[in-house]
């Protein structure tokens, strides 16, 4: 259960340890800030000199207090942290937010001690916010302990980048927006990620959370908190070079990027990733209001052809369905415009917007009233006539609330990209709810975001670790697959030329021979497929001896190649989201195509189907030329079977089965590699 963090946003007193004079100290800037809010909480400045600060009389130690202080904040060399968190926990602290850095983040001696004090610190009944971050903010309770001020408003902020915070605050003031609480994360030691989503979840002021974060500690700990947060999740993160998939020893490990496992872990927790500080507030803009689209047809309404055509493709790009309206609607619209007007969607008011600003409030009421249209995507020149007279402005400005009520009564969204996004006009359409864009792309963005989606799921259980030693081998990794529900191809061990003989009468021409002891054998000329007879197969048995040497071979029934697809399932375990399955086109073209879909293991059979349709090529899947539909199910029941033993396995590093062929009636595996989590010599 998390833990309730009253003492950290709202306490009920303040303690700032090295409290300062000096404008450039941390310890200037938290007093000043604590001394903000003294008409809240009592604000004890904490100077082991005794001297001054701010005109304020200080204590030399935390001891000296006349109460216990509830929340303590320490900015004090790194050499120093640990007594003074060790003097604020004897002093009966709830909680601490620790401002220096030098500690965990730096490795080795002095990352141990931290967890140390950690320990000491959950140990009296306390939480630690940071070490190495930035401080707390708390609007309700008029808690500011930051560097810089934040402006105020319904954004929840959690992040682990200081300056990037402080962007984030300038940008929403450009949006006129703010935030509800703030909360630096610094190092994580104690108070994590998951913790403060959930807390920033039950906080009422609080319509939205935004994260930055570049480590997520436990993962699937997030998803679970952002599932259940209620609330729109919006994500930034980082760290998606290939640096993380250099030693991936399988097709699987390659594929499965870490932007993959994080997209994969958003999908479960229904967060919205994005890539930079001005998407983040951009689409903060959009979810703060509680309207959301029925489905993905939009009307598109501007006051020029060209920005309605750029709108429109801006729209597409992303999703939404700008459909031709109807006759009725188009009749509706006509009746209020000049016939030099277009109507089909996009609609073009065509000049009639600056003969009458009622225009765009009859055009906009017309489209949303519609049962064909989910939203509105306002795009052009409104806003912009208020700068000829203060008129106009009037004018314009009855007309944004004109437009703001009829998102109201039809429950449906509206967003807005204007030339003159920043003019008064638009001022109100963001208050009443309508988000307002300088760019198109931007405000299609945010209408995408509207769309439906699939609820969230939080992260899948994952089952108590099965027992067993684990032997990576080829046949091995058969048999363990095997035993977990998936059906393969007949195959025989075969260590020389006459067992291999032995082996292809007992199962029947045609036949598969695999050399054993190879990391990728198709790759390395170690297969051979539909071998028709006993000549054929020695020719093929003396050719790898003299390339290869393997150590064994393997002597496959053949399977019927043509008649089916080849997949590729497999799954790997991150080190900060576990148990993570992929699906793709499979076969030697697995990395060449790199048609893969990734999901949180493991799957259940839905969650398997998703992932398969979700792929460029599912309609292979589906019969395609008068070819009958493949067993999709049985590829599901493989893929299910797959990532439950994979997470039922922590000394399994990757597994996959690549292929598996997915026939008209069932589906079979052809061949199979498991790399444990410790690497193995002989990956089979």
């Amino acid at each position: 259960m998390p833990r309730d963090l009253t003492s950290l946003f709202a306490p009920s007193s303040v303690a700032i340890v090295g409290a300062s004079n000096d404008p450039a100290k941390w310890g200037n800037w938290l007093a000043r800030g604590a001394l903000r809010g003294r008409d809240r909480r009592s604000v004890y400045l904490i100077n082991r000199n005794g001297a001054e600060v701010l005109g304020e009389p200080t204590y030399t130690s935390l001891q000296e207090l006349p109460q216990a202080p509830e929340l303590v904040v320490i900015s004090v060399p790194a050499a120093g942290f640990e007594r003074a968190v060790d003097d604020a926990l004897v002093a009966g602290a709830r909680a601490l937010v620790g401002i220096t850095a030098g500690l965990g983040e730096a490795g080795g001696e002095a990352a141990a001690r931290e967890r140390a004090l950690v320990e000491r610190v959950r140990g009296a009944g306390a939480m630690l916010l940071g070490p190495n971050c930035l401080g707390v903010f708390d609007a309700a309770s008029g808690l500011d302990l930051l560097s810089n001020d934040l402006p105020s408003g319904s954004i929840g902020l959690i992040s682990q980048s200081g300056n990037l915070a402080l962007e984030l605050g300038i940008l929403a003031v450009g949006q006129g927006t703010g935030f509800s609480r703030f909360a630096s994360i610094g190092n994580q030691s104690d108070i994590d990620l998951a913790e403060l989503v959930a807390s920033f979840a039950a906080d009422d002021a609080t319509a939205i959370i935004a994260i930055y974060v570049e480590d997520f500690r436990d993962g699937r700990a997030f998803v679970d908190a952002a599932a259940a947060a209620g609330k729109p999740v919006v994500l930034i993160t980082v760290g998606f070079g290939e640096a993380s998939t250099r030693a991936a020893a399988s097709h699987t490990g390659a594929l499965v990027s870490s932007a993959a496992v994080v997209d994969a872990a958003c999908r479960a927790a229904g967060v919205h990733r994005v890539s930079t500080p001005t998407q983040m507030i951009d689409l903060a803009q959009a979810l703060m209001q509680p309207l959301r689209m029925r489905g993905n047809r939009i009307a598109v309404l501007g006051d020029g052809g060209g920005h309605g055509a750029i709108a429109c493709d801006a729209a597409e790009a992303r999703g939404l369905a700008v459909n031709e309206l109807s006759a009725g609607v188009q009749e509706r619209l006509r009746a209020a415009l000049p016939v030099t007007s277009a109507t089909g969607n996009p609609v073009d008011l065509a000049g009639a917007g600056e003969q009458d600003f009622n225009s765009y409030a009859n055009c906009a009421r017309a489209l949303v009233e519609a049962d064909e249209v989910d939203g509105l995507l306002l795009t052009g020149y409104f806003g912009g006539y208020s700068q000829y007279s203060q008129e106009f402005l009037e004018l314009e400005n009855e007309v944004a609330k004109a437009i703001v009520q009829t998102s109201t009564d039809t429950g449906k969204p509206i967003v807005a990209q204007l030339m003159h996004y920043d003019k008064v006009p638009s001022a109100t359409l963001r208050r009443g709810g309508v988000a307002v864009y300088h760019t198109i792309e931007s405000a299609a963005a945010a209408m995408a975001a509207l769309m439906p989606a699939q609820p969230p799921t939080g992260a899948p259980a994952i089952p108590a670790p099965m027992a067993g030693e684990l032997n990576d081998g080829y046949h091995a990794s058969r048999e363990l697959l095997a035993a977990a529900g998936v059906p393969f191809v007949a195959a025989e061990r075969a260590s020389g030329r006459e067992q291999a003989l032995a082996a292809a009468d007992g199962l029947g021409y045609p036949v598969v021979l695999k050399a054993m002891g190879l990391l990728h054998k198709s790759d390395s000329g170690g297969v051979r497929v539909g071998i028709a007879g006993e000549e054929e197969l020695a020719q093929a048995l003396d050719d790898m001896r003299a390339r290869l040497a393997p150590p064994g071979y393997s002597v496959e029934a053949m399977a019927p190649l043509g008649d089916g697809v080849e997949l590729i399932v497999g799954a790997k375990h991150d080190p900060r989201f576990g148990p993570v399955a992929l699906v793709g086109l499979g076969g030697v073209y697995a990395e060449v195509l790199r048609d893969v879909a990734v999901g949180l293991a493991p799957l259940d059979h839905e969650a398997a189907l998703r992932l398969l349709r979700s792929l460029a090529g599912a309609a292979l899947l589906g019969g395609v030329r008068g070819r009958p539909p493949l067993d999709l199910d049985a590829a599901a029941e493989a893929t299910v079977a797959l990532t439950r033993l994979a997470a039922s396995r922590p000394d399994i590093a990757e597994i996959e089965i690549n292929p598996l062929l997915v026939l008209p009636e069932g589906a079979l595996a052809l061949d199979a590699r498991i790399i444990p989590q410790k690497g193995a010599d002989d990956a089979g």
